[in-house]
């Protein structure tokens, strides 16, 4: 049995053992952008026959969220107590997605935030390409953490 931190040296891939670890309360906060045309933007703000495109990002962000250890094999399964989504048309051609997720667990909350950002704006660009075939997205990050022993963070 290897340490945590360690790699198996039988290429074995495990998850970490955070058994023994406190229960904290733990904030992430992630933001990421669908790049496109301020027409596009203007057609996801309106609503198209799939209806409306803004809500249904914030609806596939907290999917993200709840969905992340069934999509990333290392991250656990934690309980999350809350997850504020805004999804933020700009007049630049660009939409911005943040996610907010809290938690109180043994684990942290980042990678949660993170697959919220992206399945959120995924579902924005699932739309877009209809009026942009070259919308992308960009700038997924971590914006903060709190909580956990490795301390708080933000970006700069």
């Amino acid at each position: 049995m290897t340490g945590e931190g360690q790699a198996g040296a039988d290429g074995i891939t495990r998850i970490v053992e955070v058994g023994a670890k406190p229960e904290t309360a733990r904030e992430a906060v992630a933001e990421g952008w669908l790049v496109t045309t301020n027409e596009a933007v203007a057609e996801l703000v309106a609503g198209t026959k799939k209806g409306l495109p803004i809500e249904t990002a914030k609806v596939a962000a907290i999917g993200g969220v709840k969905r992340t250890p069934e999509l990333l094999p290392h991250c656990h399964p934690i309980r999350v107590t809350g997850v504020d989504v805004v999804v933020e048309p700009g007049r630049d051609g660009r939409v911005r997605v943040e996610v907010a997720v809290r938690a109180m667990d043994r684990t942290g909350v980042e990678m949660e935030a993170l697959t919220g950002v992206t399945a959120g704006a995924l579902s924005l660009y699932d739309t877009a390409k209809a009026f942009d075939r070259s919308a992308r997205i960009e700038g997924v990050r971590l914006l903060s953490k709190t909580g956990g022993k490795s301390g708080d963070y933000r970006a700069q």
